[in-house]
């Protein structure tokens, strides 16, 4: 179980083998994703900078998201597959979920959204 001071709730992370990635799928959104963290996932995937930037991200005002990809559940991160496929280099917004400061007033659509929640 993972707990975040702050946050009356915790997440017990062993609920993401049964959910189908439902925090990776559902309604289109934006993955924001840092330059570090751009860096990062390039050189995971053996790319240049640039050539990661045009296949995986888009630009949203001055920053970048992460494309997403046609999914049954709507839509799903281009990373996405039964899983996510950069797990130990995902951008901070997939480290921190679901202890988002968002979710500590809508708590409805948390649950909805991750069966790992478990209040306190």
């Amino acid at each position: 179980m993972i707990k975040e001071c702050g946050y009356d709730y915790a997440f017990d992370e062993n609920a993401c083998k049964e959910c189908g990635g439902r925090c990776c799928t559902g309604e289109s959104g934006y993955i924001f994703i840092n330059e570090n963290e751009i860096k990062s996932l390039a050189t995971y995937l053996a790319l240049s900078v640039d050539e990661f930037k045009s296949k995986y991200l888009y630009k949203v005002d001055n920053r970048y998201s992460i494309k997403e990809k046609p999914h049954t559940n709507g839509f799903a991160c281009v990373f996405f597959e039964n899983g996510c496929s950069v797990y130990e280099n995902r951008p901070t917004q997939c480290r921190t979920f679901p202890f988002w400061e968002y979710f500590k007033t809508h708590k409805k659509e948390l649950i909805k959204e991750c069966p790992g929640i478990k209040f306190l």
